[in-house]
């Protein structure tokens, strides 16, 4: 294992037993990912996209195989434990935003933060949502934010915690196509900008041009795609 892998899976199965039978999510899947990579794994619904990032962060269980999160094997820690690693070195964007509508855009940055315990809370995520082009929105409630402002605040919010590693999942799937290009190319910018280490979901090929290596899923495997 490298000392600059931020992410080592190896040997990932995953499965699951329904009417039919034993099903097969996850087949042997192996990779790494070092500081400041940007890999896109793509793949048709179904494919196992959503468990593969659900299980490296720790949300879902393999039935073998194993994560390591900067050196620290992901399933020898207890739940709480886990839970505090996620907390302190991932941060996540989804397609539906995520974003707790009784609070402003600016409590919704904030929350991390506070959870974390920092006292600049308020300064840190004030200038987080100026560098995603929101500065006029920082009272607003999501209901009455655009889709692809919601967005903008929930990569604000991702970002604001300096992750080590960022994983999104489908970040752009509910906006039109100039929206989510948009949306994507401020990702990218933070990304770099931060020394971050991007997973990216999504079927969209295009958008996985962006990255740097694409991964491509297939019936549970995983294989490399030249660009």
């Amino acid at each position: 294992m490298s000392d600059s892998s931020l992410i080592v899976v190896s040997k990932l199965n995953k499965s699951v037993v329904d009417a039919t039978g034993q099903l097969q999510i996850l087949c042997d899947i192996d990779f790494s990912l070092n500081t400041r990579e940007t890999v896109a794994i793509v793949g048709a619904s179904g494919s196992g996209k959503s468990t593969l990032l659900a299980i490296i962060a720790g949300l879902d269980k393999p039935t073998s195989g194993t994560v390591h999160i900067l050196n620290t094997d992901l399933f020898s820690l207890k739940e709480d434990d886990r839970a505090a690693l996620r907390a302190k070195h991932l941060a996540f964007v989804f397609q539906s935003f995520q974003l707790l509508g009784s609070l402003t855009a600016l409590e919704n940055v904030m929350l991390p933060l506070e959870l974390a315990g920092d006292s600049h809370a308020k300064k840190t995520a004030t200038e987080m949502m100026r560098r995603v082009g929101l500065q006029d929105r920082l009272h607003h409630y999501p209901k009455v934010l655009s889709g692809g402002e919601q967005q903008r605040v929930a990569l604000a919010r991702a970002f604001v915690v300096s992750p080590a590693i960022l994983l999104a999942d489908e970040p752009t799937g509910s906006l039109d196509h100039a929206t989510g290009q948009s949306v994507l190319k401020l990702m990218m910018s933070l990304n770099k900008e931060l020394g971050t280490a991007l997973i990216l979901v999504t079927h969209d090929l295009q958008l996985s041009q962006q990255c740097q290596k694409i991964w491509v899923m297939e019936q549970g495997c995983l294989s490399l795609q030249s660009h």
